[in-house]
């Protein structure tokens, strides 16, 4: 298929000095038909340029060549050169591509590159709590995203499963473990243990330093206290997987912090042949005063490692193992100064320059609960599963109220429920703070996930009631030429552009925002055309456009991590 933006790019660059990448960034669909179906705004050319960006738009039409059978019309709209494309050829292409392309609007782009992921990451003996989804849903999409585009990618749940913390948790079991049976829920009754010894450690010294002593053995392997880290960490994986589940998360390595224990030793050696590792109050740290930051701790004064020398190991064998061309880090903004922290230090390491130019923090808001909206078991701590359980049983009773007859209920409530959750969080940008509110979240008129959900459950509904989907050759141009049937197709066409542009942001917003744009569009088209009709040809051509947006929404939504049900 013609990607028109990248034709109309090439032109531009053959008559304007700027990089063709910095050409299709500028380069917008302007909103009203009447101006065309791609816009280039001159008016960051002005400067250099010295000229009004009126007359640079219209230097640029005087000496741009573009295929007349593409692109019809050039016209200059003030300080814009608006492109009008042949809408016959683009309607043609764009179902014909719909046509032969089960995976419509992936592609071969990502060839040959590694992308690394490290999302989720929760701390082993601790709640995975609503604080954890955002890390866990922005990951997977933009897993799923990378992947359709061809990319290598490799997911990774960095486990927080090392740390003075379960030195605490070593001793109160010692101490209280015959008091609590943790097959039943073990994550509240670690949770009740560490809160117990931690509380003991207050008020005797001797406790805390039982507790260092534990964590001291656990490094050096002793095999008692190996054997209680195995297991805290097996049952909390256990709990874990059931948020897993219903989410549809996976991944493909679950090395965490401990895996990096044997591997801080050639940091350390590393730092230490670079010079920049000096002794600090005890400690050894990396002074980055001069870099506008605090020092980086490499060696606490006790002796004992930090998060940072294990995240420098992961990063070494990281670059070692996947040869990553990128590293993302999906975690909260309140570790931006930590990543800025480990990713200057990582220059000391040796590493081709690729693998720190690589290195990425996507950072993301926090969760507000809207105040009185949900009960929480553990004071100000919402378990996630507490919450799509809850997502998915508000579902069904919408479910029951709106359509008690509806089969397969149950199915149908977990993919509404659980979908509403991840569009939520998924609609906005990552960096704003998302506030969860189950009035919207739940809303099926709104801009939320059950909106896409039921407009999906509409086109399928109509390519049924039509007797199926018509075959592409019976479907003529002509009958989709007016304005509400082009800009369902324009939208189509720039379905993988969007995929593209998730990428070079880490952005899946904009994916979640298309697919809203992409459902309001049919709607507007649902409600001024009649698609059912004795007119075959016409009806052909509306139910192919039905068609291609169900695929669309369906494929989208997939890569966003939720599922479309057939029934509403």
């Amino acid at each position: 298929m013609v990607n028109f933006k990248s034709e109309i790019t090439k032109e531009i660059a053959k008559v304007v000095n700027l990089d063709e990448k910095e050409i299709e960034s500028y380069i917008e669909v302007p909103k009203e038909v009447s101006n065309g179906d791609y816009a280039f705004p001159c008016f960051r050319l002005a400067k250099s340029l010295k000229k009004s960006p009126a007359i640079i738009a219209e230097d640029i039409k005087v000496n741009i060549r573009v295929d007349e059978n593409q692109i019809t019309k050039v016209e200059v709209a003030g300080g814009y050169l608006n492109f009008f494309v042949n809408k016959e050829s683009i309607i043609e292409q764009v179902l014909q591509e719909i046509n032969k392309n089960e995976e419509y609007g992936n592609s071969e782009i990502g060839n040959g590159k590694k992308i690394v992921i490290d999302y989720s990451s929760p701390n082993i003996a601790k709640t995975f709590h609503i604080g954890h989804l955002r890390t866990t849903v922005i990951g997977a999409a933009l897993y799923n995203i990378y992947k359709y585009l061809g990319y290598h990618v490799i997911g990774i749940n960095h486990l927080g499963d090392y740390g003075t913390q379960f030195g605490k948790l070593i001793e109160g079991y010692k101490r209280w473990g015959s008091e609590y049976n943790l097959e039943e829920d073990p994550i509240e009754k670690l949770t009740e243990i560490y809160v117990r010894i931690s509380d003991a450690c207050k008020e005797d010294e001797k406790v805390l330093d039982a507790c260092r002593d534990n964590f001291k053995k656990l490094e050096e392997g002793d095999p008692y206290c190996v054997e209680l880290w195995t297991k805290f960490k097996n049952l909390s994986l256990k709990e874990y997987q059931k948020v897993y589940d219903l989410l549809g998360s996976k991944f493909d390595s679950w090395n965490g912090e401990a895996f990096y224990v044997d591997k801080m030793g050639e940091v350390i050696e590393l730092l230490e042949k670079s010079g920049k590792l000096i002794e600090s109050q005890g400690a050894r740290v990396i002074d980055l005063e001069d870099k506008g930051m605090p020092p980086c701790i490499i060696v606490k004064s006790n002796g004992s490692s930090t998060y940072a020398t294990r995240d420098l190991a992961a990063i070494l064998y990281r670059a070692r193992t996947y040869d990553y061309d990128k590293a993302l880090y999906v975690t909260s903004y309140e570790q931006v100064l930590h990543f800025k922290q480990i990713f200057e230090v990582a220059k000391l390491l040796g590493l081709k320059q690729k693998y720190i130019d690589g290195l990425e923090h996507v950072s993301y808001g926090m969760v507000l609960l809207d105040s009185g909206k949900m009960s929480t078991r553990g004071g100000n701590v919402v378990k996630l599963e507490d919450l799509l359980n809850e997502a998915i049983e508000r579902a069904r009773k919408i479910i029951e109220e709106k359509n008690p007859e509806l089969e397969n209920k149950e199915e149908i409530a977990k993919k509404v429920g659980i979908g509403a959750v991840i569009f939520n969080d998924l609609a906005n940008s990552r960096i704003k703070d998302e506030i969860f509110n189950w009035d919207h979240v739940l809303n099926f008129q709104g801009e939320t996930g059950p909106y896409i959900q039921y407009t999906y459950v509409r086109t399928k509904s109509i390519v049924e009631k039509a007797g199926g989907i018509p075959e592409v050759s019976k479907v003529k141009t002509k009958n989709l030429l007016d304005d509400s049937s082009i800009k369902i197709i324009k939208l189509i066409s720039n379905f993988h552009d969007i995929l593209v542009q998730v990428t070079e942001k880490n952005e899946p917003s904009l994916l979640s925002r298309y697919l809203i744009e992409v459902a309001k569009t049919y709607s507007n088209f649902y409600n001024e055309n009649r698609i059912i009709i004795d007119d075959e040809d016409v009806q052909n051509a509306r139910v192919y456009l039905t068609y291609a947006v169900s695929k669309v929404l369906k494929l989208g939504a997939g890569l966003l991590g939720i599922e479309m049900p057939e029934k509403m």
